[in-house]
């Protein structure tokens, strides 16, 4: 199950919902009633260290002759 933010329209009640991914429910607002509208936003990914570059995976040793 995955968390997804919902904003309502009508009364700009802003609510958290779960459910499946693979679902598209209908959310109405807990306040109003109003059909809500579900809101994006940016996950917070972060990679540090080494391995998560192309070039990090080389060493200077496999250099071509």
């Amino acid at each position: 199950m995955a968390r997804y933010d919902y904003k309502c329209p009508n009364c700009q009640e802003l609510f958290e919902v779960e459910h499946p991914m693979s679902e598209r429910p209908t959310i109405l607002c807990p306040k109003c009633g109003t059909e809500a509208q579900r809101v994006f936003s940016a996950s917070g990914i972060h990679f540090e260290g080494h391995g998560f570059y192309n070039t990090d995976q080389r060493n200077s040793s496999s250099e071509s002759k």
